[in-house]
């Protein structure tokens, strides 16, 4: 039986990733910075559980395509260039990986455990009646505006399986709110869910206080990682040394100063924003999620609420939000569903999503022996975090892992 393992992180991966180790049989001790769980990037994503659109940011003809956004005043990306080293290491080594052969070695990846993801929690729903998270298998449309974008779209359709190509008139008729909205056309997928990722956290939480298997210790940030002999030790709290046994990071795009010699977390923070649109039985809000791939918004219907997402911003580390981004998103959503919710009554967020040049999150081991990462997964980490708590667990338990972990495992610094 694996020793005690200690998490660092509170959000939807720690949390994952303790309640597989405890379904496993394993005790847990789980560490969160917060007084609360689930209440940084995890609190209000896009909701969109999307295991078949996995698709690195990094690919090839980005960087010219950023450089054009740049320019406009709605631009889904921002840069702010920064008398920081580890921005400059990331944007060179995000700039390396825009090659199409990387992003379709790195897209393959993410495939893969997105599928594992997506059964692992469908296992937990079925199997331990996880519930009370607004989940639903309510299917994906990618819609284009740009008729160049929605043929290159077509062309690299690699899964006519479980994908189908619209016209405009049909993406209409599937989803009724969409007419009206320029659109050329669109790529359903029926299989995709959408979920409450906050909700998602707390029902975890209730799980693993139930268990008896799992000691939280919130409100408690980790000041450093003592380390000895090939192995870490003990971290270190506020006035207090918890030794460990088995240590597992996962504290998002924090992680990173956390580092001990040896460790490589290429981590940078891609600042997220978000409006949750209450919805009155007046409105008319999309059932379908719906991502506007020219805009790089997506919507997700999740209970009574609906969810829009977007923006990429490469700022730094401040997660205020930027009040120009979000009055965007809400002009930009109101032009394309006017009738979906109460735009007066939404809530706005921003969140600093946890991510990898590549875009492939860090799973598993490290060069000390009982250091283990799951971090990185960028705007993923809700959809990718059930099948990386999965592995997680099988590689501390020393089990076979259920997937190929290539390209999935940390390297050395």
């Amino acid at each position: 039986m694996a020793q005690r393992v200690c998490i660092i992180g509170g959000g939807v991966v720690g949390l994952a990733t303790a309640y597989a180790l405890v379904r496993d049989g394993v005790d847990v001790t789980l560490v969160e910075a917060r007084e609360t769980l689930g209440s940084e990037t995890s609190f209000a994503n896009g909701g969109q559980l999307s295991y078949r659109y996995v698709t690195p940011l990094a690919d090839a003809g980005v960087p010219w395509q950023a450089m054009g956004w740049m320019l406009r005043g709605d631009s889904p990306l921002k840069l702010r260039p920064r008398l920081d080293p580890a921005q400059w290491r990331w944007m060179a080594a995000f700039i390396g990986a825009c090659r199409t052969s990387v992003n379709r070695r790195n897209g393959a990846h993410l495939l893969r455990l997105a599928l594992l993801s997506q059964a692992t929690l469908q296992g937990w729903r079925e199997d331990d009646r996880l519930d009370g998270f607004n989940w639903r298998r309510n299917g994906k449309l990618v819609t284009f505006r740009d008729a160049r974008h929605f043929q290159r779209a077509r062309q690299g359709l690699a899964d006519s399986t479980h994908q189908q190509v619209l016209g405009p008139n049909e993406c209409a008729n599937l989803e009724p709110a969409l007419a009206g909205v320029p659109y050329v056309g669109g790529i359903y997928t029926p299989d995709e869910e959408v979920a409450d990722c906050h909700a998602f956290c707390q029902q975890l939480a209730v799980r693993l206080r139930a268990s008896g298997r799992c000691e939280f210790l919130l409100g408690q940030p980790v000041s450093g990682i003592e380390h000895a002999d090939g192995a870490v030790r003990a971290i270190a709290l506020d006035g207090q040394r918890l030794p460990v046994e088995q240590l597992v990071i996962a504290a998002g795009h924090r992680s990173a100063a956390l580092a001990v010699p040896g460790v490589r977390m290429p981590l940078y923070p891609l600042k997220g924003y978000s409006l949750t649109v209450p919805i009155g039985p007046q409105h008319r809000a999309p059932e379908l999620s719906i991502t506007d791939y020219d805009r790089k918004v997506v919507y997700a219907r999740i209970g009574e609420q609906l969810r829009v997402a977007a923006m990429v911003d490469i700022v730094g580390f401040d997660p205020t939000p930027d009040p120009k981004r979000l009055a965007l998103i809400k002009r930009q959503a109101q032009e394309a569903f006017p009738q979906a919710g109460d735009y007066q009554r939404a809530v706005e967020w921003a969140g600093m999503r946890p991510a990898t040049p590549s875009g492939v999150p860090l799973i598993g081991a490290t060069g000390y022996r009982n250091l283990w990462l799951n971090l990185g997964h960028g705007a993923l980490g809700f959809t990718l975090a059930c099948g990386s708590a999965r592995l997680l667990s099988e590689l501390i338990r020393q089990h076979t892992p259920s997937i190929d972990l290539q390209g999935l495992t940390p390297r050395a610094a």
